[in-house]
């Protein structure tokens, strides 16, 4: 960090060490700043216990259950993410795509082992709180009563709670839903990543003031309009709203906002009356937008005129116009009256992006509503969907077709997004990725989409994004194979998880005080025995394999390789795009196994715990030292 101009001594002082560790505290932890850009001491110390704080009033954005919501978001989860192979398409070409049915919270912190910093661009579209929706209740780990049982997940969906406007704590509810998404969320964004949040008046000064919170608000992009609606509407004595917000920030300033594609219409202001042989220009404004005494000045002319400043001055110093004059960037008009300046098209590149989104260019909800139609046989399914151009330009925004970009949406609703990112892959030859995370809510049993057969809205998601590959690829039927439209839509697909228990027993052993050190070590000894038992007769190695491989980093589109030079147990090589390990799930680790380490010096090893005696899991620790994990 530079010394600040500030301070006339820094120039010739060492470093401030101090403010450069707060200026990277602040950048990795924006939400341990108060809005004032002060390190803020107790949420340093809730980090460590929140034991250790106690209450009190101050200048701050505060709302009640915020501290709650905030230790949700960090606390870890003990779930797991279970393959769900029937309602999958094409499995084996989902290349990363991923729809995940769950408790959104709960599932981004299990996200965060495998992706975290992995994700290119978030956008979610969450519950605008607008009196009559919900909140989602973090009731996953809560220990009265197991969150299966509480919810009824495996059977009926999931009740969420209504928020209404009477209750006491209407904003409070979703204030706290957020943040703690957020939190969680802005860890598996890259650095280079940015996020989209849509929100409408309701809630939008409550949400950047969480967002300034969360990412910091060096970071804010934008706040974006979107015309959603064209149509009038009939009069009612108050405002026809037309639009909703989108509010855009980046991970850090390593983003780049990318520019758009110019079009005729866009040129339509450049021409070239002159012959300029650097073809065609328009004019530039030359004046200071604020006051700067010292670009007051006057221009000589050729012909010897003076031309008078602007109010606020020139727009450059004397040294500077006189080069743009010299290289014919500025000219002088016919009477010497003004100077012109020359912003020519060939040094354009592209079109700034603005803030003002109309439905004409992205969609409205108009036609986000004639898409489903089009989808779901004249059905509307899903209420306020967003259109899919929508959701294409931001990832236009904010994506490449360079590299493997992920997208993810924790509000999936009706699968938008999974649209989006297929169709703008079909039309630029990008290799983007989707993970949708959707709550199987229950749809209401007077609503289109249950007279459908859609029981829960994570219905919808998968049917949505089935029926979109469903279409390319018919589409594409009639190309020849080689055809890139033809490779692409074969190359379609998506796995479908769903948030589970652990397939590991939980250890909630206590001691009875009642009893002696003895009694209580042998009863230890006994629950320790039960719970692998349990495990033991519940244990599938497939079904294992993918909380194993997830909770150690591998992104769910890892391979797995046989590696036939194990001949006493199954052992597997486990690789994804960053990183690579052997793995086996055998519930015994014979000899020769554990002998084979001794000189692989380079690779990591996956177990389970109750594979390996004390002599084993001795010698693999002696051999791999870190390398290896026993779970």
């Amino acid at each position: 960090m530079s010394p600040s101009p500030k301070n006339p001594l820094a120039a010739v002082s060492s470093p401030d060490l101090n403010r450069e560790r707060l200026a990277t505290l602040k950048k990795l932890f924006p939400d341990l700043f108060s809005n004032e850009g002060r390190l803020n001491l107790d949420e340093l110390k809730k980090v460590v216990d929140p034991a250790l704080v106690t209450e009190t009033e101050r200048y701050d954005f505060r709302w009640y259950g915020k501290t709650r919501s905030k230790r949700n978001a960090f606390t870890p989860s003990r779930a797991a993410l279970v393959h769900d192979s029937t309602r999958s398409v094409n499995p084996d070409k989902a290349n990363g795509n991923l729809i995940i049915e769950g408790e959104n919270l709960e599932v981004l912190k299990l996200l965060t082992s495998a992706y975290r910093e992995r994700i290119k661009c978030i956008y979610i579209d969450p519950p605008y709180n607008t009196g009559n929706d919900f909140v989602y209740s973090d009731n996953f780990a809560e220990g009265q009563k197991p969150y299966w049982e509480q919810t009824g997940v495996t059977q009926n969906g999931v009740k969420v709670d209504t928020n209404t406007s009477s209750d006491g704590r209407f904003h409070s509810n979703w204030l706290s839903m957020m943040q703690s998404r957020l939190l969680v969320a802005r860890y598996l964004l890259r650095p280079d990543g940015a996020i989209f949040v849509s929100i409408d008046d309701n809630e939008l000064s409550n949400l950047r003031r969480i967002m300034d919170e969360v990412f910091g608000e060096e970071n804010f992009l934008g706040c974006v309009i979107w015309q959603h609606s064209i149509q009038p509407k009939g009069y009612s004595g108050k405002f026809s709203v037309h639009h909703n917000f989108i509010l855009c920030y980046q991970r850090s300033d390593v983003f780049e906002l990318a520019n758009l594609e110019r079009t005729e219409e866009h040129n339509q202001n450049y021409s070239n009356p002159d012959n300029d042989p650097n073809g065609p220009w328009r004019t530039g404004d030359v004046r200071n937008a604020l006051y700067r005494p010292n670009l007051i000045y006057d221009i000589d002319t050729p012909s010897g005129k003076k031309i008078s400043p602007p109010q606020n001055g020139w727009r450059w110093s004397r040294e500077t116009v006189a080069q743009k004059i010299a290289s014919g960037e500025i000219v002088f008009s016919h009477d010497e009256s003004r100077i012109i300046r020359k912003i020519y098209l060939k040094n354009v590149e592209g079109r700034t992006p603005e803030t003002i989104w109309f439905g004409k260019t992205v969609g409205t909800t108009r036609d986000a509503n004639e898409e489903l139609k089009q989808l779901f046989d004249s059905v509307v399914p899903f209420d306020t969907p967003k259109p899919s151009k929508l959701i294409q330009h931001m990832l236009q925004l904010s994506t490449d077709t360079e590299s493997d970009n992920v997208v993810l949406d924790f509000f999936g609703g009706s699968g938008t997004t999974a649209q989006a990112v297929m169709e703008l892959n079909k039309a630029d030859g990008g290799n983007r990725k989707f993970i949708l995370v959707q709550l199987p809510e229950l749809t209401d049993e007077k609503s289109a989409a249950h007279k459908a057969g859609f029981k829960k809205i994570s219905d919808i998601t998968i049917e949505r994004v089935k029926r979109v590959i469903a279409r390319i690829q018919d589409e594409a039927s009639d190309k020849l194979p080689g055809d890139p439209q033809r490779e692409f839509a074969d190359s379609l697909g998506f796995k479908v998880y769903t948030l589970a228990k652990s397939h590991f027993p939980r250890v909630e052993f206590a001691p009875d005080p009642a009893k002696t050190e003895a009694e209580n070590i042998a009863l230890l000894e006994q629950y320790i025995r039960e719970k692998e038992n349990t495990f033991d007769i519940q244990f599938n190695k497939d079904t294992v394999l993918d909380e194993v491989l997830l909770k150690n980093g591998f992104m769910l589109d890892y391979t797995l390789t046989p590696c036939p030079e194990f001949t006493k147990n199954e052992v597997f090589r486990a690789k994804d795009a960053h990183k690579e390990a052997l793995v086996c799930l055998d519930r015994q680790i014979a000899p020769e196994t554990v002998d084979h380490f001794k000189g692989d010096k380079q690779s990591f090893f996956i177990c389970l715990e109750l594979a390996l005696d004390t002599t084993k899991k001795w010698n693999l620790k002696h051999h791999l030292s870190d390398r290896l994990n026993a779970m």
